[in-house]
């Protein structure tokens, strides 16, 4: 299992690896890894092109690091006892939670992640990556599904995809810091995806 951490390399003064990578990501997610060049990194770090290379050794690694950070905290989810033991729906209602907290916490990272083309042998790793841990959550859905708690009427590969699509879409909207707490979203989305919107009777 990768660390989740990000470690801290020092470099030219008033920067270390961690915030010459909080600003990449940051940049990477706004014009896209493909369009961004070390030139507008530097710009945005207000540092030569050359003094990037102090920090990490290409911008490719830069992208190494940010998917690291992210597929990290989502795989490490699922060792953690709340993820395996129990029934399924306990385990996969952990792992639901869980997600969104590490999405949360880690958002532009996460964001990088789910925006990747696949078009450089990093981001296939990280895809292929993120699939492993999407199965494994399908078949959590799957047994849960298999032991009755979840409804036999719903193709499970429609659960899947329409969980997914929940989570992933927070990416877009949810802000870090403002009224709705990261324990109340994963409320939210759970109360919605198991029970519903109707009002209980």
């Amino acid at each position: 299992m990768p660390s989740t951490a990000i470690t801290t390399k020092r470099g030219r003064p008033g920067y270390d690896q961690q915030s010459v990578l909080a600003i990449a990501v940051e940049v990477f997610n706004r014009h896209g890894y493909d369009a961004t060049s070390m030139g507008i990194l530097a710009e945005n770090l207000g540092i030569s092109k050359s003094a990037i290379y102090h920090h990490v050794p290409s911008k490719g690694d830069l992208l190494k690091l940010a998917l690291d950070h992210a597929l990290g905290g989502l795989e490490a989810i699922l060792d953690q006892p709340g993820a395996t033991s129990g029934s399924a729906d306990s385990r996969l209602e952990f792992v639901v939670r869980q997600t969104i907290s590490v999405l949360a916490e880690r958002l532009p990272f996460v964001t990088l992640l789910l925006r990747l083309r696949g078009n450089t042998e990093i981001e296939r790793d990280a895809l292929e990556r993120r699939r492993t841990f999407d199965h494994k959550v399908a078949a959590l859905i799957s047994e849960a599904r298999d032991e009755g708690t979840l409804r036999q009427d719903i193709d499970p590969r429609t659960v899947t995809r329409l969980l997914f699509g929940t989570i992933n879409s927070i990416v877009e909207w949810y802000k870090p810091g403002g009224s709705l707490s990261p324990e109340k979203l994963a409320d939210d989305v759970i109360t919605m995806a198991f029970h519903g919107l109707h009002v209980p009777r």
